[in-house]
Formats: structure tokens, sequence, C-alpha cells
């Protein structure tokens, strides 16, 4: 995969509003200065930024990109959550799933002898 130059304007030496044919131009300008003979790592971000810039589509993509660049992801974790439960809350959550009513407690309090 080829670098991805930070502003592909600058690295064929254009302004913004070039035409198609001015990028055209100015690539193969650069990749005559900048032959990937000698000077391989200028001509990938030569050629990245060409591809950038060769079709509408792709160029209004990067024109886009360059007016309002992705977020950059947040780095610190989010805040604790904090859960609050009023003690009648708990007590009445806790009336609700016991059965207090039953009257067969006992047998399960036998004392077991070996």
């Amino acid at each position: 995969m080829n670098p991805l130059p930070p502003d592909p304007y600058a690295a064929l030496g254009l302004d913004p509003r070039a035409s198609a044919e001015e990028i055209k131009q100015a690539y193969f300008a650069q990749v005559r200065a900048h032959p990937p003979e000698r000077d391989p790592e200028a001509f990938k971000q030569i050629r990245a930024a060409y591809e950038q810039l060769r079709t509408p589509q792709k160029r209004f993509e990067t024109d886009m990109l360059r007016l309002a660049p992705w977020p950059a992801p947040a780095l610190s974790p989010p805040p604790p959550l904090e859960l609050r439960v009023a003690p009648a809350d708990l007590i009445r959550a806790a009336r609700a799933l016991t059965d207090l009513a039953r009257s067969d407690w006992r047998e399960d309090c036998r004392e077991v002898r070996l």
C-alpha cells in the first residue's frame, strides 16, 4: 500500500484549484524530477498524491477530508458508571422475589446426623 501524503496538492506542488490537466502535467513533471530508480520514496508519495487527485470522485473525497478530517479516537476511558439504589427499593425487590409465607422452611433447616 502506498503511503498517503498529508496534502496531495503540496506533494505535486499545486494549488487546490488546479484543473485536471494541470494535475496531470504536475505529476509527470514530478516523476521526471524524482524517477523511481533514484528516489523511490519520493516517487511513492508523488504516485499516491496523483492517485488521490486523478479522478473527479477521488479528488472530491480528498477535498472533503481536507476540509473536515476524521475525528481522532478518544484515548481516555469513559467515566465509571455509578448505580445508586435506595434501600427501600432493595427491600421491596427482596420481598417480591421471596416467598415468606412458606410453611415448610423447617424442613430446609433439619439437622443432619451421621
